[in-house]
């Protein structure tokens, strides 16, 4: 498992997984209204993705920030471009409030439309 260095200090380095960035993705799309459920983000990205969980894609950014892609389900009837925004807001918030990584990309792949059960 591939992780990313948070701080470097005379004692050590603080390291933060890539499947924990994917985790604080995941809950954070947990209070976006509109997301029904995640994805399955299948597709293949470069050799430097760091992590895929269910539909999170976490990748290291040649600027050094991270790159999140998130492939999300979305309640139908609703505007998909607001939802989309409204969940790249939140999830770079929270990724940035919890690691103080810098997110430089966060794309939102819809896979589908469906009704709220």
């Amino acid at each position: 498992m591939e992780a990313v260095q948070l701080q470097e200090t005379p004692l050590g380095q603080l390291l933060v997984s890539s499947r924990a960035i994917a985790q604080i993705a995941e809950h954070s799309l947990d209070e976006c209204y509109g997301v029904v459920g995640l994805g399955r983000g299948a597709r293949i990205r470069r050799a430097f993705a760091l992590r895929r969980r269910h539909g999170v894609e976490v990748i290291l950014s040649e600027q050094g920030g991270i790159e999140l892609t998130l492939a999300v389900v979305i309640a139908y009837g609703l505007n998909l471009a607001e939802v989309a925004a409204t969940v790249r807001s939140r999830v770079s918030y929270e990724v940035e409030r919890v690691t103080g990584l810098d997110v430089a990309r966060v794309e939102v792949r819809i896979d589908d439309v469906r009704h709220k059960d």
